[in-house]
C-alpha cells in the first residue's frame, strides 16, 4: 500500500473541510493521463466513456495544476482505499487514472520525482509484459515517462534497482491502487 500523505495540502483546502465536512464527493470529473497531464471531464466527455476512450479536456492553468498537485493524495483506509483523489477545498474529486497514480521523471542520477513535484527512493523497478516501466517507491507505484524510459534502461543495466515483472492487470491489486473510482462506486 502507497504511503503518500500530502502534508503540502494547502490551508485554505483544510479550513474549508472543517467548516463544511459532509460536502459530497465527486466522481469522474478529473483525469490523470499516463504522461502525468490532469483533465478534465465534464457531462460530455463522461458520456462517451471511460477516461481511456474519452479523456475530456487537457488543463492548461498552471495556478491550478499546481493547487491540484498541492492537494493530491490517496484514501488509506476503509472501502475507498487505494482511490487517489484531489481535495478541492472541503469536497474530495476522485481521479480517474490512465495507468498509475503518479508518474515519475528521472533526472541524471536517476532519481525519480512525481508529476506533483515529491521526491522518493526507488524501493523496485516492474516490468509488465509490454515492456512498460514502473517504479515502486516509498510514496507508491508509478509509471516512468516515457521520455524518461532510457534514463531507467540505464539504471536497470547499472543494476542500480531491483527488476520484477508483473502483468499490467494485477498492478492496482498488487500496488493497491484504484485507476477508476468511478466504476469502483457504481459497483459498491
Amino acid at each position: 500500500m502507497h504511503k503518500l500523505h500530502n502534508q503540502r495540502m494547502d490551508d485554505i483546502v483544510k479550513a474549508a473541510m472543517a467548516k463544511w465536512p459532509t460536502v459530497p464527493h465527486c466522481y469522474g470529473w478529473l483525469g490523470l493521463d499516463a504522461r502525468g497531464n490532469w483533465y478534465m471531464r465534464d457531462d460530455a466527455a463522461q458520456a462517451a466513456g471511460p477516461f481511456a476512450l474519452s479523456k475530456g479536456s487537457l488543463l492548461r492553468h498552471d495556478k491550478l495544476i499546481d493547487f491540484i498537485a498541492r492537494n493530491y493524495q490517496a484514501e488509506t483506509q476503509g472501502a475507498t482505499a487505494g482511490q487517489w483523489y484531489f481535495q478541492n477545498g472541503p469536497q474530495r474529486v476522485y481521479v480517474e487514472l490512465a495507468a498509475t497514480p503518479l508518474i515519475w521523471r528521472l533526472d541524471a542520477q536517476f532519481a525519480p520525482t512525481s508529476h506533483i513535484g515529491q521526491r522518493a527512493v526507488v524501493h523496485s523497478c516492474v516490468v509488465d509484459e509490454d515492456g512498460f516501466v514502473y517504479l515502486h517507491t516509498e510514496l507508491g507505484l508509478g509509471l516512468v515517462h516515457t521520455q524518461d524510459v532510457g534514463l531507467a534502461a540505464d539504471a536497470i543495466e547499472q543494476s542500480l534497482w531491483t527488476l520484477t515483472h508483473a502483468q499490467r492487470a494485477n498492478l492496482p491489486h498488487q500496488f493497491g491502487f484504484v485507476l477508476s473510482p468511478q466504476a469502483a462506486r457504481s459497483l459498491a
